[in-house]
Formats: C-alpha cells, structure tokens, sequence
C-alpha cells in the first residue's frame, strides 16, 4: 500500500468568462506520471457531504494543466476540486482540496471589436465578450462599460483612454495617421475588470469638408427650456430637420442609425436654432441631437451629434424677489427659478438661496451683508429706521455645482423711527392739559371777581322805594326825624266828630302807624294835604 508518487501542489483554477482551466504543480522527475482529478459541488450551503466524481477533461492528463469548462454549470454554487498522480497502478494521495465560486473567480474575457476609418473618423463598433457563446456567466451583457485605450502607432506614442459606447464614432484623429487601439469591458457595479482586446491598428483619412453640413452644432438650456443652435454656411437654399436619440440605445448593441427621430416643430425649417424641450420627457436619461441639412436636390448632410444630459446640461436662471416692510422686519419672497410651477427646478436641484442686502446710501462703503437660506421666504432684522436697503438674491444647487446670476436689485425704504413721534405728541397732549387747567383756573378766578364786584356795585336787589327818596343821605339818617319846613299850619276841625269816633279813628291811626312803622314805610291820608308828618305832629293835632 505504499507508493513514491507525491501529490500535485499549488492547485489554481483559471476562469474567463465560462471557460475553466485546472493547474497545478509536480515536483516529480517521471515523465510516465499522468494526473486524474475529481470534484464535487453544494447546491445547498447547509449540505456538508457531497458524492466526489470524476472531472471530465482532468482524466489521465500528462500536462499539468487541463479544461474542465463542459463539468461547471452551477456558477453559483460552491465547488471544491482535488487532483492526484498516477502511475500505472500506483497512485499518490489526494492533494488539498481547492473551494471556488465560479462566477466569483471568473475574469470577463476580451470584447470583440471591429473598425472603419471613414471622412477623417474611426467607426468602432464593441461586441460584448460573451457574444458567440451559447453559455454565458455574465447574463447582464446590457450593464458592460467600455474602455477604450488608444494611441499614435509612433515611437514617442502617447496613449488615451476615454469610455466609448458598443457603437460609436471617433473624430479627433490626425488625417493620414496609423492609430493603434485596444478595448476593454467593465461590469462598474461589481468592480470587475476584463481582459483587453488584441490591439487593432487602423489609418485614418481625409475629412471632406462639405459646406452643406450644420457646424458649431450646441446646446443653451435655462430653467429647463432647451434650444439647439447651429451655424450655416451654405450660401443657397437650404432647410433642417433636427433629429434626436435616446441615449440608452447607444448602450445597446444593436445598430440605432435607424432610431433617430425628427424633433416636432423642427422640422424642414430654414431657421438655426430649435426648441426641443418638448422631447425632454425625462430627466434622468440622456438625448443626442443632430442636424440634418438638405439643399434643393435633396442632397444631405448629417452634423456632429452633441449630448444632452438635462440636468448637467441646463443651466439655473436668477430667481424672482419681492420686499416688503412690516414693523422692524424686512421681507423677502422668492420666486424659484423657471416660476413656481417648475417641479424640476424646485425637487432636482434641491435649490439654496443666497441673499445680498445692504444700505443704499452715498457711503460707497457700506458693507454688504449675506445669509443663505433654503425657504424661498426669508427675513432680515436689526434695520436702521428711514433707511433704503437694497436686495438681490442668487439660487445655488450644491448637489450639480450650479448657480445662477443674480437677480435684479430690489430696494425698499424703512419707515421712521416711531418713538420721537410719541414724544412730541406726549408733550402737546401735556401741554394741552396743562393750559387747559391754567385756563379753567383763571376763568374761574374771573368770574369770582365778576361776581364779587356784580354784588357790589350792582346788587341784584333793589332798595325800597322808600329809601330810594333819601339819594346821597347816609343810611344813619333815615331813622332820624325830618326837619318840618315851614308850612303853614291848617286844620279843620269838624264838630260833629264824636269823642267816641274820635278814639276809634285814633286807634286805627295807631294800627296803621305801627304796621307803618313795623314795614319802614309811613302811611299817608287821603283827606290831608300829601304833606309827610312826623307822629308827633299828628299826636299833637289829635289831641
């Protein structure tokens, strides 16, 4: 049971694309040895045993290398592999088990490539590397990338990489000049790399320069309105038709020359420049344009396309700014750029605002202030009263790294300061108070006046007509008794007065001179003469 054959060593397991190789290395010197190795696979990673089976193409090999690429077709799964020597009857113990994961150890193999060199340019066109297979390990041939590197076939020879598309033109190249390429494809999205090409090299020609031919083809895009712009310079009669590609089929690589659609409304027209905002349905893809120029022999000519991405391509336009005052804030109402309704320009863009304010005053030197918001209403505080401030806002996308001009300057005046007008009408209502009380008192002082010197110069009662006789007299003196003027003393005496009427009539004088004298007043006879007597008098005639 014993043997000197020693096991293979170094077991590796080349992959490109479905193809599998086995190697591995012997240190033994005889050359009868052949080598016979087994595998086994695990459709389930809970499964620990597995039926080891021979490899078909790894039988009785003499070569320290075999293709086993018929026995993997569980890309998937886990696989491990074992080899041993051989030599006649004899054989070596089993080497160390090799564990792969196909797809995970398999290289995308070189794409296929095929070139024209036509007016000046290089047609390519990249077939994917799995492209004649039945089998294939890379199923999304659609997510391939392309690398194309190449270079001047010349001693000094400077080499160029840029991403090509599976079929694509190439215009940058010298006339008359040998170039030199090779391509690679990339899956992005998984980091894998493949293996290059075999270097192709090609001579290019000389470009007819056609004078019907579009030039200066180019793209200008604001707010989402795009127009294409392009030169003329064909001196007869000529009309376009712009014509335009989805991008994605340039992915493909099936031939699009038969994809390309007319523009509506640029269509046959003699203008230079076309709106196709229109054909912009989408935002996260990307469009080709070119123009077709045809004269009147409907002879054509077909332009240089130029990409447009609407979201890199299109360019932020100044926003709309309204202000206003309100106590001591001053307000500003943005509009987004491309108006309220543009969803395109408010959600993608995920917009900013920077807004620039200062005093609009002689002082050139006034400082200009700045705040940045993301609301399209903003405030700003701490205003000087009587003050013109000026503004002007810019809108800013940080995620494409866009900005847009400023919008135009809009000035607005605060109003006074409100405090010295509260003081003066504080000081006149004061004021008013206070000579309304001056006045209230100096009116009521006069009139106590008035009324003291109405009382006494001009009393509101009269004195009795009885005192009204002893004019320019002092008061003292009506009390006295008047001096009797001489008048001539006469009486009648009738003798048919009784004694008795006498008395009576006495005693009514009397009556009547002390209700007389009780009043003030004297009492006078109808009988007499008028003439005033004094109560002796009369007394004395009585008696």
């Amino acid at each position: 049971g014993q043997t000197n054959l020693k096991s293979p060593q170094d077991i590796q397991v080349y992959a490109v694309n479905t193809n599998f190789t086995l190697r591995w290395n012997y240190t033994g010197n005889d050359t009868t040895v052949t080598f016979s190795a087994e595998y086994r696979w695990f459709e389930d990673f809970e499964t620990n045993e597995a039926e080891w089976k021979e490899l078909p193409g790894c039988q009785n090999v003499t070569r320290m290398e075999c293709d086993f690429s018929s026995a993997i077709t569980e890309y998937y799964d886990t696989h491990h592999v074992r080899i041993r020597a051989e030599r006649r009857e004899e054989v070596s113990p089993w080497s160390s088990i090799f564990e792969m994961v196909p797809y995970y150890i398999a290289q995308i193999g070189p794409p296929g490539i095929e070139l024209q060199s036509t007016n000046g340019v290089i047609k390519i066109k990249v077939s994917p590397p799995e492209a004649n297979q039945v089998r294939k390990m890379w199923i999304t041939h659609l997510s391939f990338k392309y690398n194309l590197v190449i270079w001047k076939n010349s001693s000094d020879a400077e080499f160029r990489s840029q991403s090509i598309f599976p079929t694509d033109t190439i215009d940058y190249f010298a006339p008359d000049t040998t170039y030199c390429l090779k391509v690679q494809a990339t899956l992005p999205l998984e980091l894998q790399e493949g293996l290059f090409s075999p270097v192709r090299c090609i001579k290019t020609t000389h470009k007819v320069n056609d004078l019907l031919c579009a030039t200066n083809v180019s793209v200008l895009a604001l707010n989402m309105e795009f127009h294409l712009h392009w030169n003329n310079q064909y001196e007869h009669h000529v009309s376009y038709n712009v014509q335009y590609l989805m991008g994605y089929l340039k992915k493909l690589p099936d031939d699009y020359s038969v994809k390309w659609l007319n523009v509506p409304g640029c269509e046959n027209i003699t203008d230079t420049q076309c709106n196709f905002s229109s054909i912009i349905t989408t935002i996260s893809g990307f469009y080709y344009l070119r123009v077709q120029a045809m004269n009147e022999y409907n002879k054509s000519c077909l332009s240089n396309e130029v990409k447009v991405d609407p979201l890199i391509t299109n360019e932020i336009g100044p926003p709309g700014v309204k202000v206003d005052i309100s106590n001591v804030l001053l307000h500003i109402q943005i509009s987004p750029p491309g108006g309220s309704e543009s969803e395109v320009m408010r959600d993608h863009y995920d917009l900013s605002y920077r807004i620039l304010y200062w005093k609009n005053s002689l002082n050139n030197e006034q400082e200009i202030k700045m705040k940045e918001i993301k609301q399209t209403i903003g405030t700003v505080s701490d205003l000087t009263p009587s003050t013109l401030y000026c503004v002007k806002v810019q809108a800013f996308s940080k995620v494409y790294n866009k900005s847009s001009q400023f919008s135009k300057e809009e000035c607005i005046k605060t109003p006074g300061d409100k405090i010295l007008p509260l003081i003066i009408l504080a000081t006149f209502v004061t004021a008013l108070v206070v000579v309304l009380l001056v006045a209230a008192l100096l009116g009521l002082a006069l009139y106590q006046a008035y009324n003291k010197i109405k009382y006494v110069f001009f009393p509101s009662c009269q004195p009795p007509l009885n005192i009204k006789g002893f004019e320019g007299q002092p008061f003292s003196s009506l009390y006295e008794s008047t001096r009797e003027e001489p008048t001539e003393k006469c009486s009648i005496i009738e003798i048919s007065i009784t004694e008795e009427v006498n008395q009576i009539d006495f005693k009514d004088y009397k009556h009547s001179k002390q209700s007389s004298r009780d009043s003030g007043n004297y009492s006078y006879d109808d009988d007499t003469s008028g003439i005033k007597v004094s109560e002796e008098t009369l007394e004395k005639e009585i008696v």
